[in-house]
């Protein structure tokens, strides 16, 4: 069997699928190479007995991820009717199988934009955060930037060009206005970046129970539900009347100020949540990607957020 760190580094074949999926054996195994991963490898694959999402682990991912609570939160988010089968959790080997969902579309920004798709893309959002799942993870937007900055001072590296230590401290007098306790915290997903929306084709509806699927657990727990939209906003940047709209849709109409007060507090979070990880993956991931400049526009966003509610709200920090 291959170890965690040769399917990373190596071609993925059919026999690699035998050994991960035993029942195929002697099958003929089709692959494609999936887009949009920035941490971890992704595969298709396709036999007579099933079609397959493969992840593989991304080099070192376990400083920030835990596996077993991902798979906890896959399993979970089948059954509420949000997420795919979990067809093989193999740990010891850096990969996760799930069942691929075909006839449809994986969104963009631009979607969003789409006043039509709006009561979609809320709709599994609103399953997760009404379920009253309780995730093995808890997700403090705080604490969470404070193990990503942990992490990588532990990795020996400076960016004085970033102001790290002094907006992490502005985050902390942020999360004490905002004061949400962890017991009203709810299940979230806590990465809806456009490529984790799923939309059923129209002519394949009649397959599946819902419209719109999410991909991709990894940081999954239980959180405050306001971060995970404004997680979800830092990341389709659309423009100000359209996150009105998607926020008026997921309200249904109802508290939609106070709502869009707390989505607003919480934007500066999940961009240093990211601008940390960007940083930590530029210095031991093994994937080619630009994480600096990714992890500077993020950066850059939080601090102009924090311009935002102050100008907005007279929120000072």
């Amino acid at each position: 069997m291959p170890t965690a760190n040769s399917l990373l580094e190596s071609e993925f074949t059919q026999d690699i699928c035998y050994e991960l999926l035993p029942e195929w054996q002697g099958l003929h195994v089709s692959i494609s190479i999936l887009s949009g991963g920035i941490t971890n490898k992704l595969y298709r694959i396709q036999s007579e007995k099933g079609d397959c999402t493969v992840r593989v682990y991304g080099d070192k991912t376990d400083l920030f991820i835990d596996r077993e609570d991902e798979a906890h939160t896959i399993r979970e988010m089948e059954k509420i009717g949000v997420g795919s089968r979990l067809v093989k959790f193999i740990p010891e080997k850096g990969v996760t199988i799930v069942d691929f969902i075909d006839n449809a579309i994986v969104l963009t920004n631009d979607h969003f934009l789409d006043k039509t798709l709006h009561a979609k893309i809320v709709d599994p959002i609103l399953k997760i955060h009404n379920s009253g799942v309780q995730l093995k993870r808890i997700f403090n937007p705080l604490l969470e930037v404070m193990k990503m900055s942990a992490i990588l001072r532990q990795l020996e590296v400076e960016y004085p060009e970033f102001d790290i230590a002094g907006t992490i401290q502005r985050l902390v007098k942020l999360s004490s206005i905002i004061n949400i306790p962890e017991s009203e915290y709810t299940a979230c997903h806590n990465d809806l970046l456009a490529d984790n929306f799923i939309l059923i084709k129209d002519e394949a509806a009649h397959k599946y129970d819902a419209a719109m699927y999410l991909i991709d657990w990894e940081y999954g727990g239980m959180a405050p539900k306001y971060y995970d939209i404004a997680d979800m906003f830092q990341e389709i940047l659309v423009p100000r009347d359209v996150e009105k709209e998607i926020v008026k849709a997921y309200c249904s109409g109802q508290k939609m100020d106070r709502t869009l007060l707390l989505i607003d507090l919480f934007k500066p979070f999940p961009d240093i949540y990211w601008f940390l990880w960007s940083l930590i993956q530029l210095n031991v991931s093994k994937i080619e990607f630009d994480y600096y400049n990714y992890g500077k526009v993020k950066y850059e966003n939080a601090i102009n957020n924090l311009v935002f509610i102050l100008d907005r709200y007279g929120v000072a920090v």
